[in-house]
């Protein structure tokens, strides 16, 4: 079966960390954008971070730039998004997906072409 899984989120304090994962089966990154969208409660879902996995390229939002740092680890077919120095407007439902695509394009404007999604995972930032 084709599937992103998603995990790794959790209730953190402000100012605290986490580590999100997404582990691909059924196939693999190779020359995959993978990316990292969120959603709130009552906001449209956002590109947070996206990541070639052919040449590595990154593309982070402005909101998340300096605090997130999305890495590939192709070996294992897994996608990692390292958040630190989180703040409360970061809570929200955190997805992966795939897709073809430049990241900066797939990242802002990729949404509709991403056509492989994992279910979220919580991420809750208390203040």
């Amino acid at each position: 079966e084709v599937q992103l899984q998603a995990s790794g989120g959790g209730l953190v304090q402000a100012g605290g960390s986490l580590r999100l994962s997404c582990a691909a089966s059924g196939f693999t990154f190779d020359d995959y954008t993978i990316g990292w969208f969120r959603q709130a409660p009552g906001k449209e879902r956002e590109g947070v971070s996206c990541i070639s996995s052919s040449d590595g390229n990154t593309y982070y939002a402005a909101s998340v730039k300096g605090r997130f740092t999305i890495s590939s680890d192709n070996a294992k077919n897994t996608v990692y998004l390292q958040m630190n120095s989180l703040k409360p407007e970061d809570s929200a439902v955190y997805y992966c997906a795939a897709g073809w695509g430049a990241t900066r394009y797939m990242c802002i404007y990729g949404i509709p072409d991403m056509h492989r999604w994992g279910k979220g995972t919580q991420v809750t930032v208390s203040s």
